[in-house]
């Protein structure tokens, strides 16, 4: 017998009770095809044997001064600062940093729109994260009315041009976004909102966000069609069980470089399940509609 949709509109975060159509179907929400998340001690264990890796990579980065700038961009809740404290995890803090920007200043606002980014970027030998980005303005900033229809459009035709200059100047930018499911969105931040040690997460965007799905499924499809590129192309990884998410973003950028003592065993090979660069995870589906 089929369900009703569930009405999602009658969603009340702050009910301390989440309702049991949401706590059943947040993993497998989005079309995610695993049914059960991946167990703690082969993540732990996956987890770790990747850090190394990445230690090695570091100090390749190091010894050949090459540069790595990683964008984590992604639905809210997704799981963007997980991710990113995996991957710092064991890496020497005085090459490696995470960027999480808070709202630009009044100065900042007057400058050009990269500006503020580009003085992070990482000088030879170091990696840098940024934990949300310069597409703030093709999410938040274009949902939120934060930017008008102008500054978006000169965005959408700009960010591919300073990409290209980007990797042009020789350093390696990989794209990230993930994605998961409305269910496990709502399960998330209904977390945040009854969990005092997670509460600071949970934002007044975040709150507002709620009756918005569909203007950032919107938004997001706009952007990877003007700024997925040859030079510097997105990545999407399902995110829906927060493990095997840390475990593939971690995998990607390893698969992408040649180091001393690299291990491909270890490495593997990405689960293209739920990591891909192609339509089927760029734009709504019947399969799998996030």
């Amino acid at each position: 017998m089929t369900k009703e949709p569930f009405d999602y509109a009658s969603f009340d975060i702050a009910d301390p009770k989440l309702p049991e159509r949401i706590e059943e179907n947040a993993l497998g929400s989005g079309g995610y095809p695993y049914d059960r998340r991946m167990k703690r001690k082969l993540y732990e264990k996956r987890l770790r044997e990747l850090q190394i890796e990445l230690l090695k990579l570091q100090t390749h980065i190091r010894e050949t001064k090459q540069r790595i700038i990683v964008v984590f961009e992604g639905r809210d809740s997704a799981g963007k600062g997980g991710c990113i404290a995996r991957f710092m995890q064991h890496l020497n803090p005085r090459h490696a940093k995470a960027v999480a920007l808070s709202k630009p200043t009044e100065a900042e606002r007057g400058q050009w729109y990269f500006q503020r980014y580009v003085s992070h970027f990482p000088t030879s030998g170091n990696i840098v994260l940024f934990d949300r980005s310069w597409y703030n303005r093709a999410g938040v900033e274009r949902v939120m009315g934060f930017c008008n229809e102008d500054q978006l459009a000169d965005f959408l035709r700009e960010a591919p041009q300073f990409e290209a200059l980007v990797a042009r100047d020789g350093i390696h930018m990989f794209k990230i976004f993930l994605t998961i499911g409305r269910e496990m969105q709502l399960k998330r931040l209904h977390d945040r909102q009854h969990d005092p040690l997670k509460r600071w997460k949970l934002t007044g965007i975040d709150r507002a966000s709620l009756g918005l799905w569909d203007d950032y499924t919107e938004a997001k499809e706009e952007m990877f069609r003007f700024t997925h590129t040859t030079d510097c192309p997105w990545t999407v990884v399902r995110s829906n069980d927060k493990r095997r998410a840390r475990i593939e973003v971690i995998r990607h950028v390893l698969l992408n470089f040649e180091y001393e003592g690299r291990d491909s065993d270890i490495i593997g090979e990405a689960d293209e399940k739920i990591v891909g660069s192609g339509p089927e995870f760029f734009f709504k589906s019947k399969d799998h509609s996030d």
